[in-house]
């Protein structure tokens, strides 16, 4: 079995204690991450091999960057989101690794939406959806995961009017990935819980943890011959209640070896 798990730890840093108490406890054998908020210098690698994880890091100062830990070996196969050479954004990280292709994606928030953040995001999306498709044509075991900073569908948000003008929520938004899923993947979260209503962000302000007012924005997206393997998929609560927690909470699948 392999167990792989997204998260947007919201700078590594600053989560560090609670990163590292998850990993012992939940013991992914691939960790996807998002905003790591670091160049690769300044990533805790010392740390990180101390719990028995090889690291691939895609950095950038103070904001954005990605990385994959995994228990074996990582084969680099893309820094950065094709499509686009003047994007320097740190938000894109490929490798093969545990027999598996994997990607750890941090997606544009996009907000404002009448600014060129949003037009940005909806850019990026569809430089996605080209890479995506290429990776089909491999016929490997691909996960594309990550923050994709998109509510799919309103049962993924605790108030959809509440939500209906941003960007995680704007009809562009949720077309873009249906899109992508369109092509041949198969989000892992729905594949086993077809019907559950469950989250994986709760914004800091107005006690949306105490209340539960969150939104499901990170996924798990699988190939054909990914899905095929997929045994188990879960959100996991648990250290969004810690203290100084991310506002995200992890994600993981399981595939048969």
């Amino acid at each position: 079995m392999v167990k792989v798990a997204t998260w947007n730890v919201n700078s590594i840093n600053a989560r560090l204690p609670n990163a590292t108490a998850w990993i012992k406890q939940a013991k992914p054998d691939v960790l996807l991450l998002q905003e790591i908020k670091c160049e690769a210098d300044k990533f805790p690698l010392l740390e990180i091999q101390a719990l028995g994880y090889h690291c691939a890091i895609h950095g950038q100062k103070s904001y954005n960057g990605v990385a994959i830990l995994s228990r074996d070996p990582l084969e680099i196969t893309q820094e950065g989101l094709p499509g686009d050479p003047d994007d320097q954004q740190a938000r894109y990280l490929e490798a093969r690794t545990a027999g598996i292709r994997v990607a750890s994606i941090y997606l544009p928030n996009g907000n404002p939406v009448d600014t060129p953040k949003f037009q940005y995001k909806l850019d990026w999306m569809d430089r996605l959806k080209v890479h995506a498709a290429t990776l089909l044509k491999t016929e490997e075991a691909i996960i594309l995961g990550g923050d994709y900073n998109c509510i799919p569908e309103p049962r993924d948000c605790y108030d959809p009017k509440a939500w209906a003008g941003d960007a995680l929520f704007k009809p562009q938004t949720r077309e873009a990935l249906r899109e992508i899923v369109a092509l041949g993947y198969y989000e892992a979260f729905r594949e086993i819980h077809p019907q559950r209503v469950a989250y994986s962000f709760w914004d800091y302000q107005a006690r949306a943890w105490d209340a539960d007012h969150g939104i499901r924005i990170d996924h798990l997206l699988l190939s054909p011959q990914a899905v095929d393997l997929l045994e188990d998929c879960d959100i996991d609560r648990e250290p969004r209640g810690q203290p100084k927690a991310s506002d995200h909470t992890p994600v993981w699948c399981t595939l048969a070896a």
